[in-house]
């Protein structure tokens, strides 16, 4: 106990004089490819075909961008969509400039703190998780009309046209389609509209059966006529929030109107010679990202025993975790200590905690509450031949949503209000624990795990990112340290993975992540150490090499997606 009091005075020694301390020093931008074309990677081979098409038309990576965006809204319905939102990390190469485009979703006017709380005082997840009561304002259709007005080459007519052609003439669902909708299909058949686009004469589909979305191609030609009006006012927005209300949900048609995306700077830190440039609040990505990296900046990673890295990398997760929980949420609601979080002398701090011999206990950190994205979200990435890139992780939160529907919409509505702390220091879906830094607010963005990252040093640049809900974090980390090891794109996007969250406290780990021996050291060190079934993580790599000049694009093997470089 003294010992862990005196690392606490240290810890806020340490943080009281960080506001005296100049900034991290930054690595120098590196150099940009230059030509035609581009590198995309993406979760379906169907969106880095329309982002090639448009490369090819002579947009650049944002109008990529949107094509991919608009292109997963529909191939990969149970993921995201513009019944959703997400971040796109954007950098310009003439002006050097980076800036992250902010289309997460906003809390509807009507929303109240306390909104999903039953009669005994317990949150109702049905309510926060299934129907049109848990969804929030949609971002991404006003995302895709900012980035291509203000961004793009083409018109946003050319850019929705691989979309709106693959909706009107549908493709062949693949296993993760079919397994989404074996998943949801209870939630699904409440309403009719979900029904008759999703499931084949009311069943599961088989894998190649023709999904056709006749209703979502409209929404979408009316928003390449008329932009951002042509989604949050006239026709469409009057049957979504008719839909809507009717279901029990709590939209208004004021609601759609007020709704702007935010340009945000991203979060900037540096880890060994690397400039590592992320996400930023209401994006947890980017600050996590920081306070982890500037942690194992202490440790030589690459000189340990695989069950000492583990503990450390584990040991530095944790704190970051809960530092997510603790301070982190919507930046226009919320003040947050950003400058310190990020701070090397913050991480000193927190370092000076980890034992290499014992893990922490989770409840010996100071606690989340003041005493008072989905697993199946989305990733590409971009860059083109002038050196613009785009990271972009968009989602509905959990396969299909809310599951609801408006009819003759087309649009398949997020259930990203569960992301909100519905009770501070209650879970949400990831078992994430928040505090009332990101309670329910009208008009909020709720907190989110998703995480586009750029990677910048000697060796070039890398853009990536993954799905995975609560481990995304982790997984972009993974990505980080495996670049700074030296390997290639293939082996980045397949390594195993393992990952702590700070509660509950465990080490998850995928198949195949850590050997029996590595995992009896840990458990010996106090950890307690938790399989998964199944893989995570869905990452999405594309590199310029600076030393051979060459653009790389890979895609992680548990997905079905697939790179381009053209």
């Amino acid at each position: 106990m003294q010992k862990l009091c005196r690392s606490l005075i240290l810890l806020i020694t340490l943080v009281t004089v960080i506001a005296c301390a100049g900034p991290a020093t930054e690595p120098a931008t590196p150099a940009e490819p230059a030509g035609e074309g581009g590198a995309v990677a993406t979760a379906h081979p169907l969106a880095t075909e329309a982002g090639r098409e448009i490369l090819a038309a002579g947009g650049n990576a944002f109008d990529a961008a949107v094509a991919v965006s608009a292109a997963l809204a529909v191939v990969e319905p149970f993921g995201s969509g513009v019944g959703g939102g997400g971040f796109w990390l954007l950098h310009e190469a003439d002006s050097d400039r980076s800036i992250m485009v902010d289309g997460r979703e906003t809390a509807p006017a009507e929303s109240t703190a306390d909104m999903y709380i039953d009669e005994d005082g317990q949150v109702d997840t049905d309510l926060s998780r299934n129907g049109p009561l848990a969804a929030a304002i949609p971002g991404q259709p006003a995302a895709l009309v900012h980035i291509s007005e203000n961004y793009g080459n083409l018109s946003l007519a050319e850019n929705l046209a691989p979309a709106i052609r693959y909706a009107r003439e549908g493709f062949e669902v693949g296993e993760r389609y079919v397994r989404g909708v074996r998943f949801k299909k209870e939630v699904l058949e409440r309403w009719p509209a979900g029904v008759e686009v999703f499931l084949d004469e009311g069943e599961v589909p088989e894998e190649g059966w023709v999904l056709k979305q006749p209703d979502l191609a409209e929404t979408l030609e009316r928003l390449a006529d008329y932009g951002h009006d042509g989604f949050y006012r006239g026709e469409l927005a009057e049957r979504m929030v008719e839909g809507v209300r009717e279901a029990g949900g709590i939209w208004r048609l004021q609601d759609l109107a007020d709704y702007q995306v935010v340009e945000r700077e991203p979060i900037v830190s540096e880890y060994r010679g690397s400039r590592i440039t992320a996400a930023s609040p209401p994006s947890a990505g980017g600050v996590a990202l920081a306070t982890t990296l500037n942690i194992l900046e202490g440790f030589d990673l690459e000189n340990l025993d695989a069950a000492t890295r583990t503990h450390l990398i584990s040991e530095a997760l944790r704190r970051a975790y809960r530092d997510r929980g603790a301070w982190l949420g919507d930046p226009d609601f919320v003040d947050m200590p950003l400058d310190k979080l990020t701070h090397p002398w913050y991480a000193a701090g927190l370092r000076a905690g980890i034992r290499s011999d014992q893990a922490t206990p989770s409840d010996a950190l100071p606690g989340v509450v003041d005493d008072g994205e989905g697993p199946e979200t989305t990733h590409f990435s971009i860059i083109d031949r002038a050196g613009n890139r785009v990271g972009g992780t968009l989602s509905i939160n959990f396969w299909f949503g809310s599951g609801f529907m408006p009819e003759g919409t087309g649009v398949i509505l997020n259930n990203e209000m569960d992301d909100f702390s519905a009770r501070p220091g209650s879970p949400d879906g990831f078992e994430l624990v928040s505090s009332a830094a990101n309670a329910i607010e009208p008009g909020k963005r709720m907190l989110s795990s998703m995480t586009p990252t750029f990677i910048e040093d000697d060796r070039g640049v890398a853009v990536l990112g993954s799905p995975g809900g609560s481990r995304i974090i982790t997984t972009v980390l993974h990505g980080i340290l495996a670049w700074k090891e030296g390997l290639e794109p293939e082996e980045i996007v397949e390594q195993r993975r393992f990952h702590h969250q700070y509660r509950p406290d465990h080490i998850s780990y995928e198949p195949g992540a850590l050997s029996r021996d590595t995992i009896d050291v840990l458990e010996s060190k106090g950890h307690k150490v938790e399989p998964r079934g199944r893989p995570w993580g869905n990452l999405q790599l594309v590199i310029w090499d600076r030393m051979t000049g060459e653009l790389e694009a890979a895609s992680d093997p548990r997905g079905e997606g697939s790179p381009d470089v053209y």
